[in-house]
């Protein structure tokens, strides 16, 4: 029987507002307790399968001596101890979590439940506030803190006499009233501090002792501080009730922190959010100028600011400064004064894990005697230095170290932090890598036994096979179609395959047939759930870390050739010379593989070269008459594919459709798998083709789920970009005496057409480039959030689109899977089996999958320039002749300018003023030299003039000769350093063209990196059946990997214009 309560509660908007709301609340005589010694599971209504309950289906495990159950103040401060998979039985009751969800934020919140969820740690959830045995409303006068931790202990004690007084419950808390009030009164449950609690049952987790020490002595400053302290550094923040009335009034305008990487002392913008840019009638970003501006926000915070009156308004600089390089730019005159204001307010603090550097020991010896205080320097640049208390910094400094953030007092000119663990040392690979991993919150953790066990089974002892009821419920192409995938050489994870046939009535079919991942992965199951938290596959330099275990990505859902796998397929029929679509059908099938191509291959085949054919591992035990008619037929599909996709092509060229330039590098390596080389990628025809054939899939996918589910399908998104980012484009290309019209999709698609010179082609290149810096990123959303209009994707000129082809590597393609199959039901007019999420579910997973493919983005960014900065390290730029490069000038500054390298495809800064104030003269043999003088900055050129009167000019687009070296960093990464030592282009000896010439011609080389010359030669020692037990381990790539798709690259080509101002 259940019983009626009323709950009042006061929650946060998003905008800061303050809601009362008042809740009927329902207790229950039972609800989910999760423990193998519960008398009634079934009245409990245990392990209902994951997902299921609120326990995601988890059971404790029976193999320990006592529960452990947690006050809130211990969840909130000391979360990341309960992380460690050695304490186990851990009970979360809901007013503890709920607690951390009020007080703590999103964030800290979801790496709750995202350990709640994760099957490696034995932890649940227990809803003590809906248990009518559990349940004890607040009393009159009583603080919410006492309420809370009285609630915990009553919830313990109802526990242990639920599970018949069997096993001793520990009840960890920071109250000591309630350690001495509670600490006896119940036999079997004990209350005691946290750290008597690791000292009496886990006295040798070093680990948990050193970081519960670290918080513990953090805790200790701040109290000491707040003591001690009376001198403000900073302004007090203004109470919440004041922030909101303020925003609703219009006087505060609030929105995201966004610090320029480049000068991260001085500039930081807020990027207005929502309706707060609508009220306030802005149309730019807000500067905020200095630190004190700033008032202890920091980069990702989401904060409230005050606008400064408009004569103290400030503009961007224009200078270069030490780690610029190719970040978007605003298209606004450097001088021209833009909104400037202080923050007033921070709504949401976006903390997270932070990697640091200890200083070296001249710099701890500077900075004082007491050397347990430390100010340690983020990798980050746009975090302050973070004062931590340790005893190590010694022991640590030549180490990358995880600290986090407590806070950030009013009278601390840096916020204090804590230790949390050790990654790795300064400039070893694998430190480098986790710091990359860490910066961008990815979590790669082996995959869980419990997630493992819900895999397939395929093993030569049990092979896997299709089933014969899906052999009945599905359409078996494996007779009937040609079916063949092209994909990446050495590609493990084949999402997609193509057929193309003619049809008795003389029509064409053409089918993209996709891996049926969501067969084996059902919703809420323990994968699924992994999955959705992972959301992508991360595509590192060397590496790369599986959404999916690697049973599925790389065997029973990868189209590999040869073997029978399950689909999901769309087929058209096509008019046989219009190709105009006559009919589509979606459906589950069954297909063979016939050839697992790489491009090269599809490209010579297309272009006539069947010696190729020799290579091909499908066509190598065919007798003579036999191979010709397969390679016949092999030929005609790619030579039809392709004639389709360039129709289907052109009808979106004639709507707009953008051709973006993406700069990506691939490194070739020697025999002894050291870097070798950089080479940009060269575009084949039949990258388009497969690219046309998915984006084709994708936008019949998003009409169907649509017209289907209109306000809960997932689709994709590319909004217009705004109009000034374009400003610095239509400048340059009006340098080269091109006209290049932005005022939509079309006009600027067919401008860049245009803009051919015919003497320079990088000129086209670059001027694509700068069109791709000027986009949006593109997003996935729920439909019900928007309205149709806002569904168009403006770089593929589609009204919808979405991402359906590759379910492999992104959990939004699993999403929309699942949605295509309840389509279809749904046409059938049967029951759809799964349920949908809902519009707010969706809209709240597109956040979280969008945040993860920034990460993805930005890692496969950082690690691919790790190696760049490798390639170059070793080598001595001043004799080394792949050093010396040439370079075109795409930008101007004041005190430089940018250049690209189109031998490399690197972007970076050369100073035309050096640190000594001296400026670049180039003399009659046109080599450089540096003197004294001065710059003049042009619109399109700057002038370098010394004090003898010599003077050189240097041009947008500009061909000049540029050594490259590598800037090391201690504390940041290691940048490439561009230096013009010619006004001249670079004329390569023939023998090193002819070099290049031929590599950029084979094409035959992955996106990928390797260890360090030592680690190589470890690996060769190291024996197979160890890196076998390292696979299982970790169930992930490692080593030789696939690289991207055409359609990813388009996808990584749409940088986001709002994550930095490099000036």
């Amino acid at each position: 029987m259940l019983q009626k309560r009323e709950k009042v509660l006061l929650l946060r908007t998003f905008r800061g507002r303050t809601l009362r709301i008042v809740r009927e609340h329902y207790l229950r005589p039972s609800v989910p307790c999760n423990s193998p010694l519960c008398p009634q599971p079934a009245a409990c209504r245990n392990g209902r399968g994951p997902g299921g309950s609120e326990g995601d289906g988890k059971l404790l495990s029976s193999d320990v001596t006592h529960y452990m159950i947690p006050d809130w103040k211990v969840v909130q401060d000391y979360l990341e101890i309960l992380e460690f998979p050695e304490l186990k039985g851990i009970i979360f009751m809901q007013t503890a979590c709920q607690t951390v969800q009020h007080q703590r934020g999103r964030r800290q919140y979801n790496k709750l439940r995202n350990l709640l969820k994760d099957a490696r740690h034995d932890c649940i959830l227990f809803a003590n506030e809906f248990q009518q045995g559990c349940y004890r409303p607040r009393e009159r006068g009583e603080s919410m803190e006492k309420w809370q931790t009285r609630s915990i202990y009553n919830a313990a004690v109802w526990y242990y006499h639920h599970c018949q007084d069997k096993m001793p419950i520990v009840m960890v808390t920071e109250d000591e009233e309630a350690i001495q009030q509670y600490g006896s009164e119940t036999e079997g449950v004990f209350v005691i501090s946290f750290k008597n609690y690791l000292d009496n049952f886990w006295p040798d987790l070093k680990a948990a002792h050193e970081l519960c020490e670290s918080i513990l002595q953090s805790r200790r400053e701040r109290e000491n501080e707040s003591q001690e302290s009376h001198g403000k550094e900073y302004p007090e923040h203004l109470p919440l009730e004041v922030l909101e009335a303020g925003i609703k009034s219009g006087r505060y305008t609030q929105g995201t922190l966004s610090v320029n990487k480049h000068r991260a002392q001085i500039e930081a913008f807020v990027r207005l959010q929502g309706a707060s840019s609508k009220d306030s009638g802005l149309v730019s970003d807000i500067l905020i100028h200095g630190m004190k501006a700033r008032n202890r926000s920091i980069h990702g915070d989401v904060v409230v600011v005050e606008l400064l009156p408009k004569n103290e308004w400030k503009g961007r600089t224009a200078a270069l400064c030490e780690n610029d390089s190719d970040d978007k730019v605003s298209g606004e005159s450097p001088s021209e004064p833009m909104p400037t204001g202080r923050v007033v307010g921070i709504l949401q603090k976006n903390w997270r894990d932070y990697v640091v550097t200890f200083p070296s020991r001249e710099e701890v010896q500077s900075q004082g005697k007491n050397a347990q205080k430390i100010l340690v320097t983020p990798w980050d640049y746009r975090i302050p230095k973070i004062r931590i208390s340790t005893q190590q910094a010694e022991a640590l400094q030549d180490f990358r170290v995880v600290v986090r953030i407590d806070s950030w007092e009013a009278t601390s000119v840096y916020p204090n932090g804590h230790f949390v663990r050790v990654l790795g040392r300064i400039g070893d690979l694998e430190g480098e890598i986790a710091t990359i991993l860490v910066e961008n919150s990815i979590s790669v953790i082996p995959f869980s036994e419990a997630q493992m066990c819900e895999m397939p089974v395929n093993t030569p002892e049990c092979p896997w096979k299709v089933s014969p009821e899906e052999e009945r419920d599905r359409k078996d192409l494996r007779k009937t179609h040609l079916v063949f995938s092209i994909d990446p050489e050495g590609c493990e994870d084949v999402d997609d395959t193509l057929s193309v046939r003619t049809l008795n009535n003389g029509n064409l079919e053409l089918g993209v047939h996709i891996a049926d991942v969501t067969h084996f992965v059902a919703p809420d199951s323990y994968i699924d759930i992994e999955a959705r938290t992972r959301a992508t596959t991360y595509y590192l330099a060397d590496r790369r870390y599986d959404m999916l275990p690697s049973v599925l990505s790389a065997d029973l859902c990868s189209l590999l050739g040869g073997v029978d796998r399950y689909a999901v397929s769309v087929m058209w029929e096509l008019d046989k010379t219009s190709y105009e679509i006559k009919k589509v059908w979606y459906g589950r099938t069954i297909v063979q593989s016939a050839y697992k191509l790489c491009y090269e291959a599809a490209q010579e085949l297309l272009d006539g070269n069947f010696s190729i054919v020799n290579d091909i591992p499908e066509f190598r035990d065919l007798g003579e008459k036999s191979r010709q008619a397969k390679l016949e037929e092999l030929v005609w599909a790619i030579g039809k594919l392709t004639d389709i996709a360039r129709h289907v092509r052109a009808k979106r060229d004639r709507c707009g459709a953008l051709e973006l330039e993406g700069v990506e590098v691939r490194v070739q390596l020697d025999e002894k798998k050291n870097i070798h080389d950089l080479i940009p990628k060269q575009p084949l025809e039949v990258h388009e083709t497969v690219a046309e054939c998915m984006i084709l899939a994708n936008h019949w996918v998003a009409k169907k789920i649509w017209e289907s589910f209109p306000h809960q399908a997932l689709l994709r998104q590319h909004p217009p970009p705004h109009q000034e980012f374009f400003s610095e484009l239509r400048e340059c290309a009006k340098a080269k005496g091109f006209f290049i019209d932005t005022r939509s999709n079309k006009t600027l698609a067919d401008s860049l057409d245009n803009a051919n010179d015919p003497n320079d082609p990088i000129v086209n290149r670059l001027l694509r480039s700068m069109a791709t810096q000027a986009m949006s990123n593109a997003l996935y959303f729920s439909t019900g959030s928007f309205t149709e209009e806002e569904f168009h994707h403006y770089g593929l000129a589609l009204d919808k689109y979405t991402h359906f082809t590759s379910p492999i590597r992104r959990y939004s393609d699993i999403i929309v899977h699942r949605l295509l199959m309840a389509a279809i039901s749904k046409d059938k007019k049967m029951e759809i089996k799964e349920g949908l999420l809902s519009n707010k579910d969706l809209e709240e997973l597109c956040r979280h999958i969008n945040n993860r493919n920034r990460a993805a983005q930005n890692s496969q960014k950082q690690s691919t320039e790790l190696f760049q900065c490798m390639y170059f390290k070793d080598k001595d730029p001043e004799t080394e002749e792949r050093c010396i490069s040439d370079g075109v000038i795409y930008s101007i500054r004041t005190n430089g300018v940018l250049v690209f390298i189109p031998r490399f495809g690197i972007k970076g800064a050369a100073y035309l003023k050096n640190k000594d104030g001296l400026v670049i003269s180039c003399g009659p043999d046109s080599c450089s030299e540096w003197k004294s003088g001065s710059l003049q900055r042009f619109q399109n050129k700057i002038t370098s003039t010394t004090t003898g009167g010599e003077a050189v000019t240097f041009h947008l687009f500009d061909h000049v000769t540029v050594r490259i070296s590598v800037q090391a960093s201690r504390c940041h990464s290691d940048t490439i350093r561009l230096e013009i030592i010619r006004n001249k282009p670079y004329m390569m000896p023939d023998t090193d063209l002819f070099r290049q010439s031929s590599l950029l011609l084979k094409n035959d080389l992955v996106k990928e990196v390797t260890r360090s010359v030592e680690e190589a030669q470890l690996a060769q020692e190291v024996k197979v059946n160890v890196i076998q037990e390292d696979y299982q381990k970790y169930c992930q790539t490692k080593g030789r990997s696939l690289y991207t798709l055409l359609e990813e690259i388009r996808d990584l080509a749409l940088l986001d214009v709002s994550n930095s101002y490099g000036v």
